[in-house]
């Protein structure tokens, strides 16, 4: 039995292939525990640097510490403020500086102890200090487990969008463990869940079918459905990064909602007001009703996905976002227009035949964009 009275379930492996730079994801329960030597069997003995959050930080840091000090592989800890705001240049120079004062070299680790912020900021540092040390992804989130961790996508913020300067590191090794989900509050794991529904709408329906039947399970905690969930997303997310790691074709499909989720986010000015998941589930229901209004999609497809969404207690409208006000139109399209997928001033849309079976399109009109964004903004004020 583990710390939540539930029976233990065997842990589960999924590689991502790359060649010479393939790695594990590891998931299972009570693997921040054995961390150190799951580190020392599949990357090597070395020195590890922890970066992680002032959240993540009071839970789980001194467990991960005291494994790797029993080994002799702890270096030091770094801390940053938790939330979007840590991803910035400010915060960047810090923690490059942190691990240089702790005398990472380049053969050591860092470790990056948290969700996806603190993923895409001590990857991003891992991937330029000493022009490149590796790095090792513990998830806490969610979110993280599923998506962010995985891939070697790293980046900060700037005024411009979310993630628009960064690199592509891949880890050395994920460790997804299970245990640390039932201390995620539940907004967060709602948020990371709209990730989980992601891959399910790209290329598999059978999958979502599943989540629609199972999501009560999910979110109450059963660790069965959890690591299906989870290890199903990881195989998803592998499969496309090995046939394209740098986006230059099918991975684009992963940003299904995202378009539109990371202009909400930098219009709300990447706070709390909005997660990252609720962008994406937000997001998501956008591109199937835009998908409709094409006639590109059956109707009825989005009110589905939206209701599932919803019943995991995440907004799916613009209405559904905190606060008085709403985005405005010009202030959208602008972050749309700075979109990592931007080719030649022609934006790239992941939209959607039907449930499981998106695809990606340059073919839409900046005034069939602007028409549909503008109705869903005239829906929200509407009530």
């Amino acid at each position: 039995m583990n710390e939540i009275g539930q029976i233990e379930i065997a842990p589960k492996t999924v590689s991502v292939e790359l060649g010479d730079r393939s790695y594990d994801i590891m998931i299972g329960c009570g693997l921040l525990g054995k961390c150190a030597e799951l580190i020392k069997d599949r990357v090597g003995f070395a020195q590890c640097a922890i970066v992680t959050d002032e959240n993540v930080g009071p839970l789980y840091l001194s467990k991960v510490e005291s494994t790797l000090k029993e080994a002799g592989m702890f270096a030091g800890s770094v801390t940053v403020p938790a939330g979007e705001s840590s991803k910035s240049f400010p915060v960047l120079e810090e923690v490059c500086n942190d691990l240089l004062a702790l005398g990472i070299e380049r053969g050591d680790i860092v470790i990056a102890l948290g969700g996806g912020v603190i993923g895409d900021l001590a990857g991003f540092a891992a991937s330029i200090l000493r022009r490149g040390v590796r790095m090792v992804q513990i998830p806490t989130t969610l979110l993280a487990q599923v998506d962010s961790s995985v891939g070697g996508k790293t980046g900060i913020n700037t005024v411009h969008g979310k993630n628009l300067i960064g690199t592509f590191s891949q880890p050395s090794l994920v460790l997804a463990d299970l245990d640390v989900l039932r201390t995620l509050p539940q907004r967060q794991f709602s948020a990371g869940y709209a990730e989980v529904v992601k891959y399910g709408l790209i290329d598999a329906p059978d999958f979502y079918g599943w989540l629609e039947d199972n999501r009560s399970a999910i979110m109450d905690g059963d660790l069965s459905a959890r690591m299906h969930a989870i290890a199903t997303s990881c195989k998803a997310k592998a499969r496309i990064v090995a046939a394209d790691e740098r986006e230059a074709g099918k991975r684009a499909l992963l940003n299904l909602g995202h378009t539109f989720g990371h202009a909400l986010e930098a219009w709300a000015g990447y706070s709390d007001r909005l997660l990252h998941g609720e962008g994406v589930s937000i997001g998501m229901v956008m591109a199937y009703f835009f998908s409709e209004e094409l006639g590109l999609c059956p109707e009825g497809a989005a009110r589905r996905i939206e209701k599932h969404l919803k019943s995991a207690g995440l907004p799916t409208r613009l209405a559904g976002i905190p606060g008085d006000e709403l985005p405005d139109l010009e202030t959208l399209l602008r972050h749309i227009a700075q979109d990592k997928k931007v080719q030649r001033g022609q934006i790239t849309l992941v939209l959607a035949h039907g449930l499981g079976d998106a695809f990606l399109t340059r073919d839409i009109s900046q005034d069939a964009l602007a028409s549909f964004i503008r109705g869903q903004i005239e829906t929200a004020l509407k009530g």
